[in-house]
């Protein structure tokens, strides 16, 4: 090989680091969505959970770790408004069993706080663990930040959600009757500040930009049971149906797309899951993404 092959040669390989030829598998890697079913929703949460790699996957020791769930309504757990106590529990302890330092479980809630809390019974079921808090949202906390989005070029977010190394997004699977579902993608709402409502004008892609922000390292979607009708606060127990399921995945387009299968919809029929699709937030195609039962 003459210099001038030569240098053409090493030239075209620098290019292939390791870092960029994992850049480039991991872009090609599938996503994947674990289902796990059964009555002991504790049991079934860790399932899934494992079926995703584990809590250490994502939580390493002394790392601060946000769960949050859709608490925002008051409404006691057998009404499918808020996500099940039993699953946020079983999060919360594998976080700390992986090694987490604190973990914080919050929510903006929609009615009052302190019912809020209390009746989903998810304050309760936390009660008395160590390095876990439970706490109301804190206004001042809320810090206006740049988002660049299509819709929102900025917005007040929570900042205990920006300062921790995990988010683990919870929401549970129900009915809206502006978005038709709601579950991963919706549920960062109860991490904004400011007039909420505004979204509402073009609320997948706001969404998007929000979620474009703030990733979600892991998603869990509670279906054990599910809100069918009159989301999302619903209240008879009519609309309720019981799936005794939890899904999780590391791609929360993929497990919203697949958690639509649950109301016999489509996720092209969701114009959040769509529009977060385009913008390149994860996977909505169910042929693309792998179903594991866990």
């Amino acid at each position: 090989m003459d210099r001038r092959a030569f240098l053409k040669t090493a030239a075209a390989a620098s290019l292939f680091t390791p870092s960029l030829v994992k850049e480039a598998l991991a872009a090609k890697e599938q996503s994947v969505v674990a289902v796990a079913e059964g009555k002991d929703y504790r049991a079934i949460t860790r399932k899934a959970v494992n079926a995703v790699g584990g809590m250490r996957r994502f939580v390493k020791a002394g790392d601060v770790v946000v769960v949050k769930p859709n608490m925002g309504w008051d409404r006691s757990t057998e009404f499918a408004a808020n996500t099940h106590p039993q699953v946020v529990r079983a999060l919360v302890e594998e976080c700390l069993a992986a090694g987490a330092k604190k973990v914080k479980v919050f929510d903006y809630t929609c009615n009052d706080s302190r019912r809020c809390y209390v009746n989903s019974g998810i304050e309760g079921a936390l009660r008395g663990m160590r390095n876990v808090e439970c706490k109301q949202i804190e206004q001042e906390r809320f810090k206006k930040v740049p988002l660049n989005g299509r819709f929102l070029k900025e917005w007040e977010l929570y900042d205990e959600v920006l300062s921790a190394n995990v988010f683990i997004n919870v929401p549970i699977a129900k009915h809206h009757g502006l978005s038709k579902v709601t579950m991963g993608l919706k549920n960062i709402m109860g991490i904004m500040g400011g007039n909420r409502g505004y979204i509402h004008r073009n609320l997948d892609v706001a969404l998007a930009d929000v979620n474009a922000r703030v990733k979600s390292h892991l998603t869990v979607i509670d279906a054990t049971r599910i809100l069918t009708a009159h989301g999302p606060q619903g209240g008879n127990l009519a609309d309720v149906k019981v799936l005794n399921k939890v899904i999780a995945s590391t791609d929360i387009v993929a497990a919203d797309a697949f958690a639509t299968t649950l109301f016999g919809l489509k996720p092209a029929d969701i114009p959040v899951i769509a529009t977060a699709h385009k913008r390149g937030l994860g996977e909505m195609d169910l042929g693309r993404i792998k179903v594991v039962r866990a």
